[in-house]
């Protein structure tokens, strides 16, 4: 599975591309950081994201994107930006027909280190040996789209299982109440 993860940002959006299955290694396919200047009308710098953020997906070809769930922050100004461009990181994949799943930061470390407490250092530290890279990612932003990627393949393959296994389940048991009435039951 392909993926593309995103680290929502106004200022420094981090992307990146990453291709695996759950619960084996993981290969690193690209990584960026999409920049917009802060003297930029809101209106360009969205522009601009959602044009790069297509380009993206065009290249790169994700099966699925992965988004970082805005959580509360104490500056309001920066929440908004942040909650601006996730809003953006999704439409790109649905735009282009994708599956799209946020995660929380915690989900994130949880998946990538083991603790969803976890600190920077130790996310990069973890992502550099995941992937098997000579040298951590840089910036920070692209290194936490990568864990996103990662979290996805290892944590959204078994959701989406869970949810084929759920659906069959509720389609199973539809059948049989059906099958019950049509035999004079009352399922």
């Amino acid at each position: 599975m392909r993926v593309l993860g995103v680290d929502p940002g106004l200022t420094r959006c981090g992307v990146g591309v990453v291709e695996g299955v759950p619960g084996r290694p993981c290969t690193l396919i690209a990584y960026h950081v999409v920049y917009t200047e802060p003297e930029e009308e809101l209106p360009l710098r969205l522009l601009h994201l959602d044009t790069e953020l297509a380009r993206l997906v065009a290249e790169y070809q994700p099966e699925s994107v992965a988004v970082e769930r805005v959580f509360s922050q104490h500056n309001v100004r920066t929440v908004m930006g942040t909650a601006q461009a996730s809003a953006v990181a999704v439409l790109a994949g649905a735009r282009a027909g994708l599956p799209v799943q946020t995660y929380t930061p915690s989900e994130v470390k949880a998946a990538v280190t083991g603790s969803g407490q976890a600190d920077k250092a130790q996310m990069m530290a973890m992502v550099t040996r995941l992937l098997r890279l000579d040298a951590p990612p840089r910036p920070a932003d692209a290194a936490d789209a990568l864990a996103l990627a990662i979290c996805h393949i290892w944590r959204g393959g078994t959701r989406a299982r869970l949810a084929a296994a759920a659906s069959a389940v509720r389609q199973r048991v539809a059948a049989q109440r059906s099958t019950a009435k049509r035999q004079g039951g009352t399922g």
